[in-house]
């Protein structure tokens, strides 16, 4: 998360965000103004078209914002109103088709920059990028041998509660007195069969049916050859726990090795642990058939790949646009790696996801396709993260005062 997000989703850079495993802390504050003899040049190493078609997806959420709300970043507050404008002349910019050089000028001339305080342990301002992607798997609408693992909708028993402060979502039930208590641990769910009649599709391998409820969302591949769309409708409002983190801290992998891969290598070498791995992650994902085509994000809009992030939207801002800055994977035709290529690209933060928390996390969204499933799998980098708010807001503010 949505959609792909289930505060995405467990987003996560999936296992990556998995991966994860180093365990949250305390975060400084965070966002930091930077000064303008500080700011990184703003080279993109994507095509401008998907830059154009995320940052018009992007505007289109700003619009849907009430002109009342405040935005704080960092130390300033700004109207709604101005980081819509902000998103605009971004893309007036980009229609102008400046080339490279030209477009870092004139970003670093009319955007102020400020940068994601990053993750407690790293270097001032480095954070930890993970990738998510959309998986394909194939699956029957009916339980029939080897496909009898199920995906569930959201079943009767399942509770939405809405905070009317903050908007959002939790997941409760009911107990035989009528308490509204917590929903079932995904151990319970499975073992004691409680989303009976709720089944939406079965897998034929119970990791696949874990890995989209990492991912959110995916793509199901059924027994007649027709591809549907699933995306992630609610969860049992319980914590996400990294089955990643778990083999690390059990020394089962190393936390260099950790990946999707290495992951199920795992598994199927060891079967008779899988329940128990598998079930210290207590969150349990429900979904729904979406429409073909990309998945969305948290937001509500539609994920551009390569440029849509997962963010904590609790600490880092999703009303404006990024930059970020890391190392993409380059692989050889069985998909291992051979090297790592700097990225540098303008993305906008779409999404969210419950491994992705504080600061110090984003999660690059990769589309789907082999590239993707394996960039996402593998993608464990430091990197940096930095939003942009046009300049001269504040004589604009003066300037409406006087009129």
């Amino acid at each position: 998360m949505n959609t792909l997000s289930f505060k995405l989703l467990q987003t996560f850079a999936f296992f990556c965000s998995l991966t994860l495993l180093l365990s949250s802390c305390a975060s400084p504050p965070a966002l930091e103004k930077l000064p303008s003899r500080s700011t990184p040049q703003f080279t993109d190493d994507l095509q401008v078209a998907r830059l154009l078609t995320g940052a018009v997806r992007h505007l289109h959420y700003l619009n849907t914002l009430p002109n009342d709300r405040t935005i704080v970043l960092g130390n300033d507050t700004y109207p709604i109103t101005w980081l819509r404008e902000s998103m605009s002349t971004f893309i007036d910019i980009l229609k102008q088709e400046p080339d490279a050089d030209e477009l870092s000028r004139i970003i670093r001339e009319n955007y102020t920059v400020y940068q994601a305080a990053g993750r407690e342990g790293y270097s001032h301002g480095e954070m930890l990028i993970t990738g998510y992607y959309e998986p394909l798997f194939q699956g029957s609408l009916n339980r029939q041998a080897p496909f009898i693992f199920p995906l569930h909708a959201p079943p009767k028993s399942l509770i939405e509660i809405q905070d009317t402060k903050t908007g959002k979502r939790n997941f409760k039930r009911r107990n035989s007195s009528g308490e509204l208590v917590s929903y079932w641990t995904r151990k319970e769910f499975e073992e004691q069969h409680k989303g009976k009649g709720s089944e939406l599709v079965y897998l034929d391998n119970p990791v696949d049916a874990f890995i989209l409820h990492v991912q959110g969302s995916g793509k199901i591949q059924l027994r007649d050859g027709s591809v549907r769309s699933i995306h992630y409708a609610a969860d049992n409002g319980l914590e996400y726990f990294s089955i990643g983190k778990l083999l690390v801290d059990q020394e089962k992998l190393s936390l260099q090795e950790v990946s999707i891969p290495t992951i199920r290598k795992y598994l199927a070498e060891h079967p008779e642990e899988q329940k128990a791995i598998l079930y210290h992650n207590i969150k349990y994902i429900f979904f729904k058939w979406a429409p073909d085509g990309d998945p969305i994000g948290s937001m509500g809009e539609i994920l551009t790949p390569g440029r849509s992030i997962a963010i904590d939207p609790d600490t880092l801002p999703r009303e404006t646009f990024g930059f970020l800055i890391s190392r993409r994977p380059i692989f050889d035709t069985a998909g291992s790696i051979i090297s790592w290529q700097p990225l540098h690209r303008f993305v906008f933060p779409q999404d969210s996801g419950a491994a992705i928390q504080g600061s110090g996390r984003a999660d690059l969204f990769w589309g789907n396709g082999d590239y993707a499933e394996h960039a996402a799998g593998n993608m464990k980098e430091r990197g940096t993260l930095f939003f942009l708010v046009k300049n001269r807001f504040e004589k604009e503010k003066e300037h409406s005062a006087e009129r």
